[in-house]
């Protein structure tokens, strides 16, 4: 069978690291901003800003019909939620997603934060939550390590997520290939498929995210048709990272570090391509 997608050179895959570091750049200036107070909106100002004086464009504004930088989605909103003038509480869980295309290439991310000042039995169970979901996104990037089929990730960060409680792992929406264009095939799964996936070689790009609720995994869409909130009012919680893999092994493109710090819990030891 023909492939769907398009395998990396690895200088197509450094060029995507600088979008990845970008991106991260964004995210990182967004998660300092983030206290109790803060709307947003000027949450999202800051990704827009932080992009453009680095030479990239949001690519999230590129979507039709979407025209801010992050995706801003709070406690029962999982994904997809718009900017706005809602003022953040301390408590709040908060999920920001971001991307960045530069020189035609995209990077995509996303993480979960609590915003601070409340400590809750219920702000604690949030961030419990967070913890569990990014791990489960370094346990599905530690797999693709090692993995010769694709969805062997998905079996692997379901089994990290469900070892450690009764979370529901949305199932509607998934991970992604990434390159030229920031949504690409294949699909990246979060939980266990029956097929095997695409074979995992040197050159595939993809978007880790899974996505993960504190009761049922059901959702449905808000009436402004993006925000993705959980159909039993439950918290959600959202984390991704934009992964390549190469001849000599993965580099997360989207960490600072490469993913040195979230792949060590696991053994891996990612190698950049600099």
């Amino acid at each position: 069978m023909r492939k769907k997608f398009e395998l990396k050179t690895n200088d197509q895959i450094r060029k995507m690291r600088v979008a990845g570091l970008l991106t991260q750049k964004a995210l990182a200036n967004v998660r300092a901003a983030i206290k109790p107070g803060v709307t947003t909106l000027e949450l999202d100002q800051i990704a827009e800003k932080t992009i453009r004086d680095g030479g990239g464009v949001p690519n999230f504004q590129l979507v039709p019909g979407y025209h801010h930088t992050i995706c801003a989605s709070v406690n029962s909103a999982v994904v997809h939620g718009i900017p706005s003038n809602r003022v953040l509480q301390a408590g709040d869980l908060v999920s920001v997603d971001c991307g960045a295309l530069v020189d035609g290439w995209n990077g995509d991310s996303a993480f979960s934060i609590v915003v601070p000042g409340d400590d809750s039995d219920l702000a604690k169970q949030r961030q419990v939550q967070s913890d569990v979901c990014e791990g489960s996104l370094w346990a599905g990037i530690a797999a693709l390590a090692k993995a010769k089929r694709l969805n062997e990730v998905g079996i692997a960060i379901e089994k990290y997520i469900l070892d450690r409680g009764p979370y529901g792992i949305l199932e509607q929406y998934v991970g992604h290939g990434i390159g030229r264009v920031m949504h690409e095939d294949p699909a990246v799964f979060n939980y266990r498929v029956r097929d095997a996936g695409p074979k995992v070689e040197p050159g595939l790009c993809v978007a880790l995210e899974p996505m993960i609720t504190a009761g049922d995994q059901k959702t449905f869409i808000q009436d402004d048709d993006w925000t993705v909130e959980t159909s039993d009012g439950s918290d959600g919680a959202h984390w991704e990272h934009s992964v390549a893999v190469h001849d000599k092994g993965i580099w997360v493109l989207t960490a600072e570090d490469g993913g040195v710090a979230g792949l060590a819990p696991f053994g891996i030891t990612p190698v950049p391509l600099d």
